[in-house]
């Protein structure tokens, strides 16, 4: 890719480090099944990662419901080649796709997916990306398609400090406006209905917040 993105860790030198890593820190087989019980995919829908990273929720996803058409998109070529090599281990059959979120819609196409999900991306995103990001998603999904998110938002009390961390890594510009709770108003600028946090989760890192979002026109999905 030649524009620039935050890689995992926040440094591509971490990248070998990223699963352990979030294992250790962000209390991952918690929020992971969490947003996969939210995200309750079933058989026969298509359903996209936005910033698949190593692509271990997307080998969830695909474990959860044989039979759905998982894609996972990131930007980091050397990621994708991890998530591959992690999907071809586990016997399954995902497509990873190299580009941005703000793409997702134009490289996928409109109306493709029942389902979008995203998990510990945004928060990196410069708030431009953010919105392009939030409005291709809009794009991509179909009338009545839902959107899932599992990320860093508002902090509060000692969650504040422990997000110290990320910023650290990832850059304090980007990730301070999910720290005071941007999210869910930019789910709702894009054009997303019924915009819920549904649950928190404390973690070593700050606080995950677990969003939920429609498509605002209602149809069969």
């Amino acid at each position: 890719m030649t524009a620039s993105f935050t890689p995992a860790l926040g440094h591509a030198a971490l990248s070998g480090l990223y699963d352990p890593a979030i294992a250790l820190l962000t209390r991952e087989r918690v929020w992971r099944a969490r947003l996969l019980d939210q995200v309750a995919p079933k058989p026969g829908e298509t359903i996209i990662d936005l910033g698949c990273g190593t692509g271990s929720f997307a080998v969830s996803l695909a474990q959860r419901a044989p039979g759905a058409r998982i894609i996972g998109l990131d930007p980091d070529g050397d990621i994708l080649r991890r998530a591959e090599a992690k999907a071809v281990a586990a016997g399954l059959d995902i497509h990873f796709v190299e580009g941005f979120s703000r793409d997702v819609a134009a490289i996928l196409g409109d109306g493709v997916a029942d389902k979008m999900v995203s998990s510990l991306v945004f928060h990196q995103l410069p708030m431009e990306e953010k919105r392009r990001g939030l409005a291709a998603s809009l794009r991509a999904l179909k009338p009545g398609g839902t959107l899932h998110i599992a990320d860093y938002g508002r902090q509060a009390g000692p969650m504040r400090l422990l997000f110290r961390m990320v910023q650290s890594l990832d850059g304090y510009e980007n990730t301070q406006p999910n720290a005071d709770g941007i999210l869910p108003r930019l789910i709702g600028e894009a054009g997303f209905t019924s915009v819920r946090e549904s649950s928190v989760l404390t973690t070593p890192t700050g606080s995950i917040s677990f969003y939920h979002a429609e498509h605002p026109h209602q149809g069969s999905v």
